[in-house]
């Protein structure tokens, strides 16, 4: 057993199951994977996690914790590059990870990026509502508090609560129609996405270059509070559990990776998409941010919506409000829609590898979609973003990616050494330093986050490998050509 859980698959090996399996269109070009990048990284951290964490756990200093967060997202995206130039396949770090450290990591990791992308999807369905909710009420139109918010929360002690809220139909609603959308094939969905990140990056332009005028920079002051006493709330722990849990803001740059067998010249444009994607947000990150504490105080921003707070706490920009929230909810649409775009992609690799059934990698006769996959996806997503609140997601998707992400830092170094002479159109600098910094920053950043969630982490672990080993040790294709 032992011996097949460190089973590893040649790059060779993957190339040939890619030329001879399903043929997805291959449509993207090096805009267009930047663009799939963008569209899943600029909004969930700009319009829905910067209020959570600076009110809850850096102050001003969120700014801070995008960079720390930036550090290790950006030695994380070098790795990815250099493995995506190498293996140029849908699955992302999962298939990274099969080719460099074996079955039973890869496993892990592709277990672990589904709980990444289907939380994202439903972790950003919720803000979208939150932002909904708000601008209907500017027209008048109350929606009722019942439907609008989750059926459980997160109470004092960190443990789920009931709020005798019974569904979140907008979030609900808008992960359906989006599934459908990534349903009917991969070109729309970019073509949506191309227009959904043009309006949300003018928008955040916009959002800056008035709201700097607006600040305050009393409203700065502490930068960084102190610590309350309790880890992870303000302080040195609060900059490190805030940028853990706004990492999540950072995730989408893989979604580049996912989309590789979509790609024209994949060696190529995958790892220029990755990279630039992560530099564009990051910029955008750290101004609107600093412009957003400056504008109203960051104990006000611990809501679902914090730009609109930002802007409602000055009525002389109330002409700006409507277009900046509906460009927050059109940029949160396309980081929903990306989600959606990338976790069936990783279902498909998984089960050409046998782990999960072969429906996974059934491809649309008219679509050349993996429908089957995008249909579960959908559903579980609907699933958690009608009945878990924004912070609960938030903490399990970036623990999730943290994981993946020390994956594929060690992948690089693991390959540099076991597989030196394989072409590597794309090579990180530094490649030991880096992936040991990469390991060294993301395991770093998990250990800050709140012991629940490590406890929720387990029970997901638990129930993948049930299924790995009730299933995938069986039907792996590995093990079936020992």
């Amino acid at each position: 057993m032992l011996k097949q859980l460190a089973a590893r698959k040649s790059v060779a090996a993957m190339t040939r199951e890619i030329e001879s399996g399903p043929k997805l269109n291959r449509v993207l070009d090096r805009r267009a994977l930047t663009s799939v990048g963008l569209g899943s990284m600029i909004g969930s951290g700009i319009f829905v996690l910067t209020g959570t964490v600076a009110a809850q756990h850096t102050g001003p200093a969120v700014t801070l914790a995008f960079l720390v967060a930036a550090i290790g997202c950006g030695l994380a995206a070098l790795c990815y590059a250099e493995l995506a130039s190498m293996i140029p396949i849908s699955g992302s770090a999962y298939s990274y990870t099969y080719a460099t450290l074996g079955e039973g990591v890869a496993w892990f990791v592709g277990w672990n990026l589904a709980l990444e992308y289907v939380m994202s999807g439903a972790a950003v369905a919720v803000g979208w509502s939150g932002y909904v909710v708000n601008l209907l009420a500017e027209f008048g139109l109350h929606l009722p508090d019942a439907l609008t918010n989750a059926p459980l929360g997160k109470g004092a002690d960190n443990h789920l609560v009931t709020t005798g809220a019974l569904v979140n139909v907008p979030a609900v609603l808008i992960v359906v129609l989006l599934t459908w959308v990534c349903y009917v094939g991969v070109k729309h969905s970019t073509r949506v996405n191309n227009v959904m990140v043009m309006i949300k990056i003018l928008i955040i332009i916009l959002f800056i270059a008035v709201g700097i005028k607006y600040v305050t920079p009393d409203l700065w002051q502490p930068y960084l509070p102190a610590n309350t006493g309790t880890s992870g709330h303000f302080g040195f722990s609060g900059i490190m559990q805030g940028a853990a849990i706004i990492f999540f803001a950072y995730i989408g740059f893989d979604q580049a990776a996912t989309t590789a067998q979509e790609a024209r010249n994949p060696q190529r444009d995958v790892p220029w998409g990755i990279i630039a994607a992560l530099l564009i947000s990051t910029v955008l990150y750290v101004l609107m941010s600093a412009v957003m504490t400056g504008m109203v105080s960051y104990t006000e921003l611990n809501v679902a919506a914090p730009v609109a707070v930002a802007l409602d706490a000055h009525p002389e920009l109330k002409w700006l409000g409507l277009p900046v929230k509906i460009g927050a909810i059109v940029g949160l649409t396309s980081v929903i829609l990306m989600s959606l775009l990338g976790q069936p992609r990783i279902f498909m690799a998984m089960s050409r590898d046998g782990l999960l059934p072969p429906s996974m990698q059934k491809v649309h006769p008219k679509y050349r979609t993996p429908h089957v996959a995008t249909i579960i996806t959908g559903l579980v997503a609907a699933f958690f973003a009608g009945i878990f609140p924004l912070d609960v997601l938030g903490e399990l998707i970036s623990i999730g990616i943290l994981l993946a992400f020390t994956a594929v830092c060690a992948g690089v170094v693991v390959l540099r050494h076991t597989q030196p002479d394989t072409p590597r159109p794309f090579r990180v600098p530094f490649a030991t330093f880096t992936g040991v910094a990469g390991v060294a920053i993301c395991l770093a950043m998990t250990l800050f986050l709140p012991h629940d969630t490590w406890i929720r982490l387990a029970v997901w672990t638990g129930i993948g490998f049930l299924i790995y080993f009730l299933y995938g040790y069986k039907h792996s294709r590995i093990r079936q050509q020992a």
